[in-house]
């Protein structure tokens, strides 16, 4: 199967451990993705969101600095997860989200890479924002 890698950066004016909560922290990304999450805080823990529409593994979790997870949305292919990394770093009393997703079939590229910015992005935004 062909794949293909999302590469995005998103600015917040919000603490990174704002950022890295909001992803983390089932409720926080229950309340501003409108679908359930669970998620586990440990490596090796798996995590459901979107109502159960994308799922996977904690590879890697660096507090307020690093998130590492196999990651698959239930509509692919039976078994294949692709690899996202969410970077945090502080810039000038904001954070820089810098993302990355190995792995992604090439026929569903374009609708994972805008339903990062229109599911996660814009309105996670909204709410650190606030």
């Amino acid at each position: 199967m062909e794949t293909r890698t999302i590469r995005q950066s998103v600015t917040f004016k919000a603490t990174p451990h704002d950022v890295y909560e909001a992803l983390m922290d089932s409720g926080k990304h229950s309340q501003f993705t409108g679908g359930e999450a669970k998620i586990s805080r440990k490596v090796g823990g798996k995590f459901t969101a979107f109502d159960g529409y994308s799922e996977g593994t904690n590879l890697q979790l660096v507090p307020d600095k690093k998130i590492v997870q196999t990651w698959r949305a239930s509509d692919w292919p039976e078994g294949h997860y692709s690899r996202v990394i969410f970077s945090l770093k502080e810039v000038e009393g904001s954070t820089r989200l810098t993302f990355t997703q190995a792995g992604v079939p090439e026929g569903q590229y374009e609708d994972i890479s805008q339903g990062w910015r229109d599911y996660y992005w814009t309105p996670m935004k909204e709410m650190l924002e606030k």
